[in-house]
């Protein structure tokens, strides 16, 4: 669903999504440090995906499902060099673990596994935000 935002409150909305990802980094380290590694994973993968749909909406580029931002990201950002495939990779690993961490039966994930991908998710938002705000 296309929805249509002055640029005031585009801004606004941008600016929430970019602080929800970077709330989501916070919670996946709570997470891990709890024991809550499958969750801490999941929240990985939410800051990558706030990030990136926050860059969504400043290209007023319309994706009302997970899998639709995934699709634009490779599309519009990796395929055309705006951004460099690790960030692809990225996204596309986390995605996979959120869904296998959600909906599999007996996927279980550890506090190294979390250690592993939890830079590469603060690199993505870092540098999605920065897309997304300028």
């Amino acid at each position: 669903m296309k929805q249509d935002f002055d640029s005031t409150s585009r801004a606004d909305l941008i600016n929430y999504r970019i602080e929800r990802a970077h709330e989501a980094l916070q919670e996946a380290r709570y997470n891990q440090r709890g024991g809550y590694f499958n969750t801490a994973v999941n929240r990985l993968y939410y800051a990558v995906y706030y990030a990136a749909s926050a860059l969504m909406l400043k290209e007023e580029l319309d994706a009302s499902t997970h899998a639709g931002i995934k699709t634009l990201l490779g599309l519009k950002f990796i395929k055309t060099g705006k951004l460099d495939i690790s960030y692809g990779r990225t996204y596309q690993q986390l995605f996979e673990c959120r869904q296998s961490g959600d909906y599999d039966d007996f996927t279980f994930y550890d506090s190294d596994f979390v250690d592993a991908l939890y830079p590469d998710a603060v690199r993505f938002v870092e540098k999605i935000s920065d897309m997304a705000k300028h």
